[in-house]
């Protein structure tokens, strides 16, 4: 079928249908930037392309050169034969309006803390200026440590990652940003290799993916590093082990603020006398707490 659409399609609305119904006839999985097959075919052929993400309609028919065809061709096969995420084959991820670069070293970036270090973090942070010391933890693409960069502009950040292929990742998005005097990347089993500093803020979006579920993942997620999604048998192995320490890593007064995915009910129950504040975000207030230092356990 892909030889006959070579010889066939001539444009950009051809080559999008045609991309959406194969989508479909292969069941494919939507959740690393796009939540349905019309959107992330959209955007992976306006990439390959090398045409602007945002205007789709001028240019629907257009019509395509044989190469071009070819070269959109071949990355929707592997896309579907791979089930590679798109993140992936484009080598970009976007989150919070910032574009970063990614490889299969890291997962897809795709955290709330992203939205709430922009937005609603103010309740509880009065100046974002007065914060002069952010701690990344489990930082994967660098992405939080990025956006920390700029939500707090006074502030140094230790963005800190167990895996040394994703640091370097990290540090290639450090370098696109020209933040390599305020990021330090730091490789290191949570805060083993930070022990001896003190941080106004803590921001983790670590594994939390329970056994039961990363055993019926979806392939494109098992396209991703286990070790950034993988967190023991109830998902909470390194929640437990941030919340055990991170009292000594915070400055009176700091702040501790966690991703969890859908794990709220048990992670309740595992510490019933913390009492968590949970953080709105666009998908609910069940994702990410917020603990002061003088609340953790």
């Amino acid at each position: 079928m892909f030889e006959q659409a070579q010889d066939e399609l001539l444009t950009l609305r051809d080559l999008l249908r045609f991309t959406v119904s194969r989508y479909h006839e292969a069941g494919l999985f939507f959740g690393h930037g796009a939540d349905n097959a019309w959107d992330e075919a959209a955007y992976l052929l306006l990439h390959s392309l090398h045409l602007p993400l945002d205007r789709l309609e001028p240019f629907l028919d257009a019509r395509l050169t044989s190469d071009e065809r070819r070269v959109v061709l071949r990355i929707v096969e592997r896309r579907i034969g791979e089930r590679l995420p798109v993140a992936y084959l484009t080598n970009e991820a976007w989150l919070a309006e910032y574009r970063f670069y990614v490889d299969q070293r890291v997962i897809v970036p795709r955290s709330f803390i992203a939205e709430l270090l922009r937005e609603q973090l103010a309740p509880w942070i009065d100046d974002p200026e007065q914060v002069s010391s952010v701690l990344d933890l489990c930082t994967g693409s660098g992405c939080l440590a990025i956006l920390a960069a700029h939500a707090f502009p006074q502030a140094s950040i230790d963005a800190v990652d167990i895996s040394p292929d994703a640091l370097a990742v990290a540090g290639r998005n450090v370098a696109d940003y020209q933040l390599g005097e305020r990021i330090r990347l730091v490789e290191s089993d949570l805060f083993a290799g930070v022990r001896n500093r003190r941080y106004d803020l803590i921001v983790s979006n670590p594994p939390y993916v329970k056994a039961a579920s990363m055993a019926t993942l979806p392939a494109e997620y098992r396209r991703e590093p286990e070790l950034a999604l993988a967190s023991g048998e109830d998902g909470l192995d390194l929640t437990r082990a941030i919340l055990a320490a991170a009292r000594k890593q915070l400055k009176p007064h700091g702040l501790l603020v966690v991703e969890i995915g859908h794990n709220r009910d048990e992670l309740e129950a595992a510490f019933p006398d913390t009492p968590f504040t949970w953080l709105d975000t666009s998908a609910g207030d069940q994702y990410v707490f917020l603990l002061h230092r003088e609340e953790l356990p």
